[in-house]
This record gives C-alpha cells, sequence and structure tokens, in this order.
C-alpha cells in the first residue's frame, strides 16, 4: 500500500518541525511540500531531501492549499499532513497492511499530542481525514481550518499521529489571532441548529475561556502531566481569550475584520 501514497505537507515558516517530520517520510518515494512562501529556512530544509518536490503558492485558504496539493500527486492515494505532523514507524507500518475495501476513499486517524517532544495523556485535538483517494475528495474551508469532502466510505485507523509544535509562542500567538477572527465569523453566522456543544459554549464567550481549563486539568487529566499539561492548558486558555475578545468586538459594534 505505501508505493500508492504520497505525503502531502502543508507549511509556512515551519523551520523548527519540517525536518523532523520529513525524516519519517523517507519510505515515501515522492513528497508534496505546498510552501506559502516561508521568511525563514523551510524551502532550504525541504530541498535536502531527496524525495521532496516543494511548490510554492500564496496562502488564500487551508482548503486552497489541501486541494493545490492534492492536485500535485500522481499515486491514488494522499497522506495529508501538517509540518508539525511525526508519523511514527508504527503508523507507517500500519499503512503498509492497509487494504482498503471498494468504495472506501478517506481515513481518520487520532491524534497525540506533545509538548516539546513529551507526549500528553489527551489533549482537545479531534480526530481528522488524513488519508484520501485524489479522485473522491476535496477540501473546503471551514472556520480557520479546512474540511475534507469524501465521496465513499471513510475508515478509521487506529495509531495515532503526533502532534508536537516546535515554534514559538509569539508564533502561537499571531496564528491563533487570525485563527480566531475566522472561527468567530464561523460562530456568528453559522445556523443554531448546526453547532454541536463546545461551539455553543464558546458562544458564550466568558465561559469558555474558563471551562477549558477545567476540562483540560481535571476532565482529560493533564494536570497530572506536569509543566507539559500545564502548558497546554494555558495555550488553550489564550486561544479562547482571544476567540471571546472577537466576538465581544462584533457584539459591540467594533470593526469587522479582514482576512
Amino acid at each position: 500500500m505505501l508505493e500508492q501514497i504520497t505525503p502531502v505537507i502543508i507549511c509556512r515558516d515551519e523551520e523548527p518541525n519540517i525536518e523532523r517530520t520529513l525524516r519519517q517520510l523517507e519510505w515515501a518515494k515522492d513528497v508534496v511540500v505546498v510552501d506559502s512562501f516561508s521568511k525563514d529556512a523551510t524551502p532550504d530544509i525541504a530541498r535536502r531531501f531527496a524525495n521532496v518536490r516543494l511548490f510554492y503558492r500564496e496562502f488564500d485558504s487551508f482548503a486552497g492549499q489541501c486541494n493545490f496539493g492534492l492536485a500535485q500527486i500522481h499515486t491514488p492515494w494522499a497522506l495529508m499532513l501538517d509540518a508539525d505532523y511525526f508519523v511514527p514507524r508504527a503508523f507507517t507500518d500500519e499503512l503498509a497492511r492497509l487494504a482498503p475495501p471498494p468504495g472506501t476513499h478517506a481515513y481518520i486517524a487520532p491524534f497525540r499530542y506533545a509538548v516539546n517532544g513529551k507526549p500528553l495523556r489527551a489533549s482537545l485535538y479531534p480526530p481528522r481525514e488524513v488519508l484520501l483517494h485524489r479522485e473522491h475528495s476535496s477540501y473546503l474551508q471551514d472556520g480557520h481550518a479546512q474540511r475534507a469532502r469524501v465521496n465513499g466510505a471513510t475508515g478509521r485507523l487506529t495509531t495515532p499521529i503526533i502532534h508536537d509544535d516546535r515554534k514559538s509562542f509569539r508564533f502561537f500567538l499571531e496564528r491563533q489571532k487570525r485563527y480566531m477572527r475566522q472561527e468567530a465569523v464561523k460562530l456568528r453566522t453559522a445556523d443554531p441548529r448546526t453547532l454541536n456543544l463546545p461551539a455553543r459554549i464558546r458562544k458564550l464567550i466568558v465561559v469558555a475561556p474558563f471551562a477549558v481549563v477545567v476540562h483540560t486539568f481535571f476532565v482529560k487529566g493533564l494536570i497530572l502531566d506536569g509543566p507539559a499539561g500545564w502548558w497546554y492548558a494555558w495555550e488553550r486558555l489564550v486561544a479562547e481569550l482571544i476567540l471571546s475578545r472577537e466576538l465581544m468586538r462584533r457584539k459591540g459594534g467594533g470593526p469587522a475584520h479582514t482576512i
């Protein structure tokens, strides 16, 4: 099965992460990297790997970048990755054994979050479609993130991919400011009947930041993970505070944001 899969990495300014991710993909004959004109050493690092084809594309949306990446592959299947996704050997072994039944055109994988290399016992990061059949899949934008649209059945993988972002807190903060502007637009404009429980809690504005700390610390048990777990809870608190600020700005008649 591995010879039928091309990893696709969407990235921008991922110097702290990209080499670690690409080293885990040396089994692939071809790796497509879609770079949004990074200003750091990301492209230089990618070029060091003989199996990498590097493409530049001005960023418009995550869905746009992913659809562009899908269009560049020559194999039936794409393994869609971010540059901070670490693919363990056990995950690669599971892909090698995979035999998709007729009509199955995507696979969802679980994720395990890590902070500076320390895996956490849990996180708020959801499972997502990572293995897609290129002829039966595409992406659409959903808030700040992309969502896969699959024509066919979806299977499940059991081995988690490791999410381990080594970029600075300053980078995290700037990214969350952009993401939460888009997420606020999604929450304000969505039909309330389509929102799940976490989204409805987020619309309560001041409730969500404190709810996320209680949930991560005590429901997910990250208080037992020491400094790594506390750091993760702090990042989620900051992200929810930024979202609450964006929702309050619009509620109070503040200026609209453009992306």
